[in-house]
Parts: C-alpha cells; sequence; structure tokens
C-alpha cells in the first residue's frame, strides 16, 4: 500500500491552520489550500502562531522544530496545484453539505486514483457526500478536536463503502501523528465527541434562553459540582460562536432564539469567542486558549 507522505490540508480557518501545522510539525509535507488570497494570508498568520506556541508552550517546546514544521508547509490558492502528488487531502472547509459536494466535484478529477480523501467535518455524514468525490472507496471522515496539540484524538469514520485498508491506514496515519485514534464503528452523525458534547451545550443555552440562571452562573455551576475545568459557555468561545450560532439556527424553537441571541449580541458586535478575543468571556493577549477553533 502506498504511503503517506503528502497531505493537503483544503480550508485554512482556524482548526484547519492547526491540522495543517500539526502533521507538519510531525514531519509531514503539507500543502495548504483556501479559497483566495484573503483567506490564505489569514491562514498563514494562524500557522505562524502555531509556530510560535508550539515552540514556547505546546508540546516539545523546541523553536527549530517548530520552525522547521512551518518550513514543510506551502501554500496556495490553485487547487489543481495543490492537489497534485497528493497522498492524503483533509477537508476542512465550511460546514455545508453542498458546498463540500461541489468541492469534491471539483476536487476528484484533479487528483491521482491513489489519493485518500477525508473530511474533517463535525456534524455532516460522510455518506452524504461520498459520490461526490468519485472514489466512495477512499473517503471517510478523520475529525480532529480543537487545541490539537492537546485534545490529540482523532475521530476515524468510514462509510459502507470505504475500503477497510484505506481505514485502517488512516488509523495508522492519525498514529504517526500523534493522536489517539477514535475508532468509530458505524456512521453516528456528531461522531463520539459532539454526540456527548451537543446536548449539553443545548441544555445550558436552553437555561439561559428559558431565564433560568445567566451564562456566568451556569458556567459556575457546573464547574463547582464536576470539577470540570470550563462551563458550556466557555466551551461555546473554544468553539466559536460562529459555530454555536449556525447549530442553534438549525435547532428547535429555543435553539433559534439563542442563534438570535449569539448574531446581535456577539457575532454582529464581531466576538467570535477566543479567536476574537471575546465571546460570552473577555480572553487576554496570551491566553492557552487564544486560537479558537472552526466548525470543521
Amino acid at each position: 500500500m502506498k504511503q503517506l507522505h503528502h497531505v493537503v490540508v483544503a480550508g485554512l480557518g482556524v482548526l484547519g491552520a492547526q491540522i495543517a501545522y500539526h502533521i507538519a510539525y510531525s514531519g509531514f509535507a503539507v500543502t495548504g489550500y483556501d479559497v483566495n488570497q484573503e483567506s490564505l494570508d489569514a491562514g498563514r498568520v494562524r500557522l505562524e502562531q502555531l509556530r510560535d506556541r508550539y515552540g514556547t508552550r505546546a508540546l516539545d517546546r523546541d523553536p527549530v522544530k517548530a520552525q522547521a514544521g512551518f518550513e514543510r508547509i506551502t501554500l496556495t490558492t490553485d487547487l489543481n496545484e495543490a492537489a497534485q502528488g497528493a497522498d492524503l487531502v483533509i477537508e476542512a472547509i465550511p460546514e455545508d453539505l453542498e458546498i463540500k459536494r461541489s468541492f469534491y466535484a471539483k476536487l476528484g478529477p484533479m487528483l491521482a486514483p491513489t489519493t485518500i480523501i477525508a473530511t474533517n467535518t463535525s456534524t455532516l455524514l460522510p455518506s452524504d457526500m461520498m459520490d461526490a468525490t468519485g472514489r466512495p472507496d477512499r473517503f471517510l471522515a478523520l475529525h480532529f478536536a480543537n487545541q490539537i496539540w492537546r485534545h490529540n484524538t482523532a475521530e476515524v469514520m468510514g462509510t459502507s463503502a470505504t475500503d477497510p485498508a484505506i481505514y485502517e491506514q488512516v488509523v495508522a496515519f492519525a498514529k504517526e501523528i500523534g493522536m489517539i485514534p477514535i475508532e468509530i464503528k458505524k456512521e453516528q452523525a456528531g461522531y463520539l465527541l459532539n454526540s456527548l458534547l451537543v446536548p449539553w451545550l443545548m441544555a445550558a443555552s436552553s437555561l439561559f434562553m428559558d431565564g433560568v440562571a445567566d451564562p456566568a452562573m451556569i458556567d459556575l455551576t457546573w464547574r463547582t459540582a464536576t470539577g470540570a475545568p470550563t462551563g458550556p459557555f466557555q466551551v461555546f468561545d473554544v468553539i466559536g460562536i460562529r459555530t454555536a450560532y449556525a447549530v442553534s439556527a438549525a435547532g428547535d424553537a429555543t435553539q433559534q432564539a439563542f442563534a438570535n441571541y449569539l448574531k446581535e449580541h456577539l457575532l454582529d458586535q464581531g466576538k467570535l469567542g477566543v479567536e476574537s478575543g471575546e465571546g460570552f468571556y473577555r480572553y487576554p493577549v496570551g491566553d492557552d486558549q487564544d486560537l479558537g477553533t472552526d466548525g470543521d
């Protein structure tokens, strides 16, 4: 079986940048692709932040190794250029089924027949996208958690069409880059992590919207009673307010009301969570969660 050497990460949002940098830091050649120069430039800034973090606060705290990882990354807005020589493409573009399907339809013909495609989607099922790739047997989900250097899990979820050998190859790759592979035996919307996390967050937002308690009190209650380091509204800030809005907007009446609250009081004010330095809470420069996440 062909070894994986060259990895493409499509979409350099906050989590996409984390994935790209961590893979490069682990010794792989990485091409980072984004749709336009503005997005690519924003991705470059995130990669530079990650280089500095890895060199001073994360993992080995080795600035030489961190710089070497950074130098293994090539950036481009040319999808065809990115596709050339790719052994594995990890898609981390917006959490929209039609956007993803359109991307795969464009990408597939540019790739070698042996290239594996993985989606980092956090909510969509890979079986809903697999036909658009033109290679359903070489397509599966590989979902990373925010703050990849700390929460080092990689959920691997195939479809009924995924070649078992490809599945095992991706599990092995996850181990190579220092992840703990979470092998999911059947398709499950939300995988394991979000299947546990989302109902908890929805319970918290419902308590808030129903006027039972404010976010600070809800978080204090959870932290005090369970010993957890963060409460649900702190987690909303880490996940990112844009993602929280998108998920809530698709929910019931209470969740839609919460989505409206997020838009009016946070999003419209440029408060995106830890990514921007403020969401439900404020985050000083240098805070250990200052890189946030995106929806994928």
